[in-house]
Parts: C-alpha cells; sequence; structure tokens
C-alpha cells in the first residue's frame, strides 16, 4: 500500500529582491534570485536550491546503493551543472542536469573490473530511485569519474 510523506519550507520576503527561508528540517538562510534575474550575488537561489536537490538526493540514494551493493566506497564529491533555456518571452525552463560525480572505491580484494560494474549499477539504483530526479522535466545525465583504488583506512559503506 502507498504511502505519503510531507515536507514543506517557509519563505518571506524582507525587501527589494531579498527572501528568507526556514526549512522544514530546520535550517533557515536568506536568499535572492541571482545576478542574472535582478538578484544578489554570493547568496542562495531558487536555481541554487533546484541544482543542490537533484545532487544532494543522488548522492544520498547513491550512499544506500553502496551500501546494498557492498562497495566500500572511500570518497565522492560531485560537482552538478544545470542548463536553464531563457525564452524569448523571458520565461525559462532547467533543460537539463549533468551530475558529475568523482567516485573513489576501494575494490577489497576484488577484481577492480568487476567493482566498477558494481559502482555503475549503484549509481544507475541512485538515479533510478532520487526522488528529486525522478520529479524534474529535465534531463538528468550522470557522467562519473570511477577510481578503483586501495585505501588505507578509508570509509566504508
Amino acid at each position: 500500500m502507498s504511502r505519503t510523506a510531507t515536507y514543506h519550507t517557509t519563505v518571506r520576503w524582507t525587501g527589494e529582491h531579498w527572501g528568507h527561508i526556514v526549512m522544514g528540517n530546520g535550517p533557515e538562510m536568506k536568499f535572492s534570485a541571482p545576478p542574472d534575474a535582478q538578484g544578489h550575488p554570493n547568496v542562495f537561489t531558487p536555481e541554487d536550491a533546484f541544482v543542490a536537490a537533484a545532487n544532494t538526493c543522488i548522492m544520498m540514494m547513491f550512499i544506500w546503493a553502496t551500501e546494498r551493493f557492498r562497495l566500500k566506497l572511500v570518497s565522492y564529491e560531485c560537482r552538478t551543472e544545470g542548463t536553464k533555456l531563457i525564452e524569448l518571452d523571458r520565461t525559462e525552463l532547467f533543460t537539463e542536469l549533468r551530475l558529475r560525480p568523482l567516485i573513489h572505491v576501494d575494490p577489497a580484494g576484488e577484481d577492480p573490473a568487476v567493482v566498477e560494474k558494481r559502482v555503475r549499477r549503484a549509481l544507475e539504483s541512485a538515479q533510478k530511485y532520487s526522488l528529486v530526479a525522478n520529479s524534474v522535466k529535465s534531463k538528468v545525465i550522470v557522467d562519473p569519474e570511477i577510481t578503483i583504488c586501495e585505501s588505507a583506512g578509508g570509509t566504508s559503506a
């Protein structure tokens, strides 16, 4: 049987092109539109939030998948780029999210080629089960760089 979960945020306009957000899980911060949309530099923006939501969700699902696939994860870092199309009538749409994770995994005595295949399957599972990636219209592309290397006391997953 299906079930639901509800998440919430509260935003408040604080003047000019500024806002304040309180997230249901506790964090709060100021935000603005990006400078190219009459906002302010060096501050959290809705565009940042959109790209970060996909990036963080896929990372958390990847961590879950590495545990299920019994991979010894040494490190994970991911730069994600969101490409925004701005139409002539000024409507905007993210057309693509490109994730570039740098993944280091200890083979733990296994054949590195076999381990890399499991890492790729873990990435596919992360994307498949990512709430955010499944909820956006944009194309989501995961373009990983995977290193299988012996670790000296790395973090295991």
